[in-house]
């Protein structure tokens, strides 16, 4: 039998940002339809790294950068501070945390949240890309998590793999993950 390394263990990190859940007033729903979305989409098995913290960007940052670069997250998953508001700042922490922004994850979200609602113009969803972690930016509502998912879930195995990450395996009868075949 051997034993996984670490860097083939599937870590996922998923931060739920909201001032009301972080102090106890909400129950932290958003972080919790994200789990069970996972547990849906993967056939891997895999560890969750998670946080449940206030809209504040550096507090934001410092969680991101310790799943990405201390508990070695694959990818990093955020559900809320996406939209107009003065305290919704996810976005702008991802920026800050970032080498490179991943554009098309946010277009497709809205795209798909579009389909659903007027208002998914307002929302500010992103990627990007810390070292070897995928970080992806989603809405708050758990019904919009899971629209969302739905559409950029299925490029997220094949991004983990150019970043040298774990080889994600997907429960082919929910999610399909798209990777090319050898040319």
């Amino acid at each position: 039998m051997s034993v996984l390394s670490l860097s083939q263990i599937i870590r996922i990190g998923i931060i739920n940002v909201s001032d009301r859940a972080s102090q106890g007033i909400y129950e932290d729903i958003p972080g919790k339809a994200i789990v069970e979305t996972l547990n849906e989409y993967l056939k891997s098995t895999w560890e969750k790294e998670y946080a449940v913290i206030p809209d504040e960007q550096h507090l934001i940052e410092e969680t991101m950068i310790d799943m990405a670069d201390n508990r070695k997250c694959c990818l990093i998953i955020t559900s809320g501070g996406t939209g107009p508001a003065k305290r919704d700042v996810t976005p702008e922490a991802t920026e800050a945390v970032c080498e490179k922004m991943m554009p098309g994850f946010g277009e497709l979200m809205r795209a798909e949240s579009l389909t659903y609602v007027p208002t998914a113009i307002l929302s500010r969803q992103t990627a990007g890309i810390r070292n070897h972690t995928l970080i992806v930016n989603l809405p708050g509502k758990p019904k919009a998590i899971r629209q969302c998912l739905d559409a950029v879930f299925p490029a997220i195995p094949y991004c983990i793999d150019l970043l040298e990450g774990p080889f994600i395996e997907c429960n082919e009868e929910v999610m399909k993950a798209f990777r090319p075949k050898n040319i």
